[in-house]
């Protein structure tokens, strides 16, 4: 097996050769700029934001997608986004360590399975082209949303997929953000439609399909531990290059080594702090910081 070091991994992520799939742990140095708080990422914190702190069954607790749908059977699906709205789009939030370590190396494909807006303000100062993942909409075969960005604003309206110039930058949000407009895949029911069409081929747009051709992936704060991440991880990797790719997992559970090694992911023997310590040093890209979606105290 070869070696792997922090700067082979970077310089595959600058050719392009490698493509960064973030999970929560990429926010994990994120807090509320007014309480101090944590930024809710992982299904345990999403639920107990959801549920105003307080815990819910043990059943419900089980993953964010269960609890969002019983929220959703009892208030409604808008009670679900109105929450992640609220916490993703009228929060101001501190920027991520792994967000600016990104800005720097500006992949050309990036996929990020948060539902937060950080990513995005990334790349606000260039032209790049948004994906983010719908579910349950009639009047579409397909389970996704394109949007482009001439370096100052999203396009007011979807853009079919032979208009997607494929020199800019792709930023694939499958669970969906609330920029430019709210969508989000959350509850049971939106997994699996969402699942049901990626599985078909119907959530990953033809453009990304070629391109993603032969890629690696190097997975920064995703755990591996629910069937519903792992059907959505296993897809949207699909046709990947050998090794499929590394993931940052320490701790890694007997049932992640299991998975992770059905799918040819090599777990790696460092984590994120090492990672980000190895990035070249360079100027920081601006951001959408101040503007429109803010991030950062």
């Amino acid at each position: 097996m070869t070696e792997v070091d922090p700067q082979m991994l970077i310089e595959g992520i600058q050719t392009g050769g490698i493509v960064p799939y973030l999970g929560p742990g990429a926010l994990a140095d994120v807090i509320d700029c007014d309480s101090g708080q944590p930024i809710p990422a992982d299904s345990d914190s999403l639920i107990l934001a959801m549920n105003n702190g307080r815990p819910m069954s043990p059943r419900l607790m089980y993953e964010f997608p269960r609890a969002a749908m019983d929220v959703e059977l009892k208030r409604g699906r808008g009670a679900v986004h109105r929450f992640l709205d609220k916490t993703y789009s009228q929060t101001q939030w501190t920027r991520s360590a792994v967000h600016d370590w990104l800005q720097r190396l500006a992949p050309h494909y990036v996929i990020d399975i948060n539902r937060d807006t950080q990513l995005q303000q990334s790349y606000a100062d260039r032209p790049h082209t948004l994906i983010r993942g719908i579910s349950r909409v009639a009047g579409t075969d397909f389970r996704f949303r394109i949007h482009s960005y001439d370096g100052s604003r999203y396009s007011d309206e979807e853009i079919p997929q032979p208009e997607v110039d494929p020199s800019l930058p792709i930023l694939f949000k499958p669970m969906g953000s609330p920029w430019p407009d709210p969508t989000y895949v959350a509850s049971d029911a939106d997994f699996v439609d969402y699942i049901s069409e990626l599985m078909g081929g119907f959530a990953i747009p033809d453009f990304v399909k070629t391109y993603r051709k032969g890629k690696r992936y190097l997975f920064i704060g995703v755990r591996m531990t629910r069937d519903t991440e792992r059907m959505v991880l296993s897809d949207i990797i699909y046709d990947a290059g050998t090794p499929a790719g590394w993931t940052l997992l320490p701790e890694a559970t007997e049932k992640e080594r299991r998975f992770c090694e059905r799918i040819g992911l090599q777990l790696l023997d460092f984590d994120t702090p090492e990672l980000l310590a190895a990035a070249p040093k360079g100027k920081t890209t601006p951001s959408m910081i101040g503007v429109t979606h803010d991030a950062g105290c």
